[in-house]
């Protein structure tokens, strides 16, 4: 019997810019299903490490092994395939992860056509089941994102980004820049949609909320390097580091 390996595992990552150190020595074991969280105050080197662990940017030392694959030794072409069928990535701006010169239904069918989807009615079809979910009448699906809301064009990257079944999804600041009303509602979607589907997650993020709603474990990053982590009530609840603290009581601005 094979032993489980972690989902997701990271060792040493290392990014640099000259002199400045964007995330060093960033370690964890990402678990299939599990949800980790990851906050600090505006340049801590979260962004720059979800960049990194995303394949978007590449660590100057370091490992990155999904599913027991060294992500980092893999051809050019094999990690474009991982980022279209088992990755998932959401983006803070919505623009920045959807085609907005195509319909809400092309956007959703688009994704499914890169692993191989060619039906048009089984693509259709898929794409107003999964516009469903995320709470986007079925009438709108041949209507652009740019006639959306940012609530909606949020939750319809999400709908383009889940529809191919990924097993991890990285998502970066997911609610920031969203009202409170539209952040709580989009929140409970994610919140649903990890449980129902069994994902596991990597989310960055400013807001403490957020990691307390989604997240089973977090980490805490200062500085580009990670100064405390565990449980996410028990972190949050109970911090240890000092600059923990000062983040849970609100002192700082993140």
């Amino acid at each position: 019997m094979k032993a489980e390996v972690p989902l997701l595992s990271a060792s040493g990552v290392t990014r640099r810019y000259g002199a400045r150190i964007g995330c060093a020595d960033v370690g964890f074991d990402l678990w299939p299903g599990e949800v980790l969280g990851i906050v600090g105050e505006s340049g801590s080197g979260k962004s720059t490490l979800l960049s990194c662990l995303a394949g978007q940017q590449r660590p100057d030392a370091g490992r990155i092994l999904y599913d027991g694959a060294d992500v980092l030794a893999m051809p050019e072409a094999a990690r474009r395939r991982l980022a279209r069928s088992d990755w998932a990535y959401v983006h803070q701006n919505p623009r920045d992860g959807l085609r907005m010169g195509i319909s809400a239904g092309g956007n959703v069918g688009e994704r499914l056509m890169g692993v191989g989807a060619r039906r048009y009615g089984t693509i259709r079809d898929s794409a107003i089941d999964w516009l469903g979910r995320v709470e986007i009448a079925a009438e709108r699906i041949d209507d652009r994102p740019s006639g959306f809301s940012g609530g909606m064009q949020q939750r319809l990257q999400i709908a383009r980004n889940l529809v191919t079944g990924p097993r991890l999804v990285f998502m970066d600041e997911p609610t920031g820049g969203l009202d409170v009303s539209v952040q709580a509602r989009l929140l409970d979607l994610l919140r649903g949609l990890v449980r129902d589907l069994g994902l596991s997650a990597v989310i960055v993020t400013h807001d403490l909320a957020v990691v307390r709603l989604l997240a089973d474990r977090l980490m805490v990053m200062k500085s580009g390097r990670v100064v405390e982590t565990g449980l996410t009530d028990q972190v949050l609840d109970d911090p240890q580091h000092a600059y923990t603290q000062l983040l849970v009581s609100s002192v700082l601005q993140v």
